[in-house]
């Protein structure tokens, strides 16, 4: 009388379930080493990454083994399958949320330099021109100090006249500023 090995396998997979769900990690140990390759492939068939393949199939044996309770000897091999081509589905469609997530912040705050970009261009050419309003004995010294950050020395020095001028002029040219301009003008 001659066996079926695929009868054969099913009924020893039918056996250590059984263990398996007395509690006997031996036997489970065993229907893991058994069908490890089987479910890497399958899950890599969906995930298409080595590493994250590696790590979708340890989660379906967790799953499986918490799941042992439900199984109803309605084909192991094909119950375990469906567990690990749905949980595969699922990663894969997290993992796509997540790129699709990160991809759309990257363009938001690409978007948001750009903005911040231009609104900043546009405030520098807003002070340009009302700079050019100032009055141009006030405008030279308001420029070297505000502008290109020169102490009261180097601008005395430059324009060829006392420190006490330069501040003389500094202090006139703050008073028409409050004096014509408000801070919502350049809001």
């Amino acid at each position: 009388m001659k066996t079926d090995r695929k009868g054969e396998s099913e009924i020893q997979d039918e056996a250590l379930i059984a263990k398996a769900r007395k509690g006997d990690e031996h036997a489970f140990r065993l229907l893991i080493e058994k069908y490890r390759n089987y479910l890497f492939k399958t899950v890599y068939s969906i995930i298409r990454n080595e590493k994250d393949a590696e790590d979708v199939t340890q989660e379906v044996f967790v799953r499986i083994y918490l799941s042992l309770p439900r199984y109803q000897s309605q084909g192991f091999k094909t119950w375990m399958t469906r567990i690990a081509v749905n949980y595969a589905i699922d990663v894969k469609r997290k993992m796509q949320r997540q790129r699709e997530e990160v991809m759309e912040s990257i363009e938001a705050e690409a978007d948001e330099r750009v903005e911040v970009s231009v609104m900043k261009k546009e405030e520098r050419e807003r002070i340009r021109q009302r700079l050019e309003e100032i009055p141009l004995n006030y405008r030279d010294v308001i420029y070297a100090y505000y502008i290109d950050e020169k102490s009261y020395q180097q601008i005395a020095k430059e324009q060829n006249v006392e420190v006490k001028t330069v501040e003389t002029k500094l202090y006139r040219a703050r008073s028409w500023l409050r004096k014509h301009w408000r801070e919502e003008d350049f809001q």
